[in-house]
This record gives C-alpha cells, sequence and structure tokens, in this order.
C-alpha cells in the first residue's frame, strides 16, 4: 500500500472519532436532562410541567414576543429553546399567580432562561426591540 494512503486512513479514523466525540457529547448532556431529579421529574418533565400549566395565560401578542425573541436561534435548535423559555416564563408567570402572560414575564423568563455564555446576545437582540434593561440588570 501507498503510504499516502495508510496516512488518509488514519486521518480518516482521527475525524470520526473526534465526529463521535462530539456528538456523544450532546447526547450525554440530553440524557442528563432527561434523568429525575431528587423529586422524581426531570428538568424536560418540569418544562412541560409549566407550559402545560400555563397554556391559557398566553395571548396571541405573548405568543407573538416569544417567536421574536428566539429568531437569532438557528432554526434546527428554535423548538428546544422555545420550550425553555415558554417553561419559564410559565413558571415565572404561575409563581406569582399572574391572570395572563404579560411583557414583563416574558423579558424575565428570556433572561433566566438563557444561558450567561448567550447573553451578549440577548442584550443585542433586547437592545434592538427598544427595551429598557435597567429593570433587569439584576437577572444577568
Amino acid at each position: 500500500m501507498p503510504g499516502w494512503f495508510i496516512w488518509f486512513i488514519v486521518f480518516w479514523c482521527v475525524v470520526l472519532i473526534g465526529l463521535f466525540a462530539i456528538g456523544g457529547f450532546f447526547m450525554f448532556r440530553k440524557f442528563l436532562k432527561v434523568f429525575p431529579k431528587e423529586d422524581g421529574k426531570s428538568t424536560l418533565d418540569w418544562e412541560e410541567y409549566y407550559v402545560d400549566r400555563s397554556l391559557h395565560l398566553w395571548n396571541k401578542e405573548a405568543k407573538t414576543l416569544l417567536n421574536e425573541l428566539v429568531q437569532p436561534v438557528p432554526e434546527l435548535f428554535r423548538p428546544v429553546a422555545k420550550q425553555k423559555i415558554a417553561g419559564r416564563i410559565g413558571q415565572i408567570a404561575l409563581d406569582e399567580h399572574a391572570k395572563k402572560i404579560e411583557f414583563d414575564h416574558i423579558i424575565r423568563g428570556y433572561i433566566v432562561a438563557t444561558p450567561k455564555r448567550d447573553h451578549k446576545f440577548l442584550r443585542k437582540k433586547l437592545a434592538t426591540m427598544d427595551v429598557d434593561m435597567t429593570p433587569y440588570e439584576h437577572l444577568f
């Protein structure tokens, strides 16, 4: 066998092992979210619970605002991000015994549900929407 072919095989093996490792990492992260916590429910179960319990509180404007907020998220991950943010918004609204989901609930839930590493993009999105972030600074 020629020497270049052996190096091609070695290179291809390294690429495959790397891709499997990256895929396994993300699969494991998803598995941890499905794994039950001390209370017997997983993170995804709680998200679904709060979305279901707060579904009647959502009006058309609130749904439109949520859709606008998740626009920067890549389309492949948008439903997952939307579920997570909606679950946190529902939790905030239910904890406050709100009659409907208001703009304030959506912004607070959006900030709390967004990972810290994405807060720079979150601030940029809220700035383009002309949202005064002063009352929400403590959430960042």
